[in-house]
């Protein structure tokens, strides 16, 4: 719970003090609560709202989930009406650039996470968890716990910077070790239904598997659904990512021996992005007795890692909804 906070307190406590009095708007636009890691950023933004406007009075934070980009564009757009000072966006998809740019040229301060957009200058500050590392440490030890053999299959996200990022990195991985195989790669986009689907169509196959990479815990969390209903014995391990509270329990306490582990890829970066916002539309700094510098960095990336038994109780957030 702790390193999970860490994120949001670490560019509160370290502001210079003093806020201006003047009422500041900030804007909050992302996906609904689609998925179980989604429905933990959406808790995180919620908490961040509450936070930031219980200690800061000038500050009125309006949030918006969106089911779709189409909604997304609508909601970003009706943000702007609403003469929002700042605005914090967590992609749906790229589909949103020309929006977010409309938003930045009328000299809205800008962040944007995670999913990020598809031109570079439109925003103030772009926060994102580390992708590469995400999925290179994943793949690095599932590589390992495979003996550097056997046959591998992947489930992948919504197409998108992050999701190309993460997949040419575990190809990366595996090119090293010319005994696994990639038997295929599939979009899950992210969903639990249809990571199902994916996995059911991959059993019917492939008679041969030996682990399935997902890099996020409800598309492996379907993958496995569909493995245990088919009857089969012969995958042994599933790795997904996100670190899904009820996974996280699970390694803690060693009750599924096809997962055991998983990597950080903190929901809480919605809440660090709703701080720099709060942060960064006012002008304020970053106390120099903290920091060699005062200004915000424009590129923020936050770091993934590894969760093993060893580990787990340190990323077990009991109070998330999921």
């Amino acid at each position: 719970m702790k390193k999970l906070l860490l994120a949001v307190l670490i560019v509160t406590v370290a502001v210079t003090a003093g806020f201006a009095q003047a009422k500041y708007k900030i804007g909050v636009s992302m996906p609904s609560a689609t998925h179980g890691w989604m429905a933990n950023a959406n808790w995180w933004a919620t908490t961040a709202k509450n936070d930031w406007e219980a200690r800061d009075k000038s500050l009125s934070i309006e949030l918006k989930f969106a089911g779709n980009a189409a909604q997304q564009s609508s909601d970003i757009e009706d943000l702007l009406v609403k003469k929002v000072n700042a605005i914090v966006v967590f992609p749906f998809d790229t589909s949103v650039t020309s929006v977010v740019e409309k938003a930045f040229n009328q000299g809205v301060y800008v962040v944007v996470l995670d999913r990020g957009v598809s031109k570079e200058g439109i925003y103030d500050v772009y926060i994102t968890n580390d992708d590469e590392a995400y999925t290179r440490k994943g793949m690095e030890w599932l590589a390992k716990q495979m003996n550097y053999k056997g046959n591998l299959l992947l489930i992948t996200g919504i197409p998108s910077p992050i999701d190309t990022t993460r997949t040419d990195t575990i190809k990366t991985v595996v090119a090293k070790y010319p005994n696994i195989k990639i038997l295929d790669v599939q979009p899950g986009d992210w969903n639990r239904q249809k990571s199902t689907t994916v996995m059911e169509n991959y059993l019917q196959k492939y008679k041969q598997i030996d682990a399935v990479y997902t890099a996020d815990d409800d598309m492996m969390i379907g993958a496995e659904q569909a493995y245990k209903e088919s009857g089969r014995k012969d995958i042994k391990f599933f790795l997904g990512g996100g670190c899904l509270k009820d996974i996280i329990k699970g390694i803690m306490d060693g009750s599924n021996p096809m997962v055991q582990a998983d990597v950080t890829y903190s929901p809480s970066v919605i809440a660090t992005s709703i701080s720099y916002a709060a942060i960064g539309v006012k002008g304020d700094k970053l106390n120099p007795n903290v920091y060699q510098v005062r200004a915000l960095p424009r590129r923020v990336i936050l770091p993934s890692e590894l969760v093993t038994k060893e580990n787990a109780k340190d990323f077990y957030v009991p109070n998330a909804p999921f």
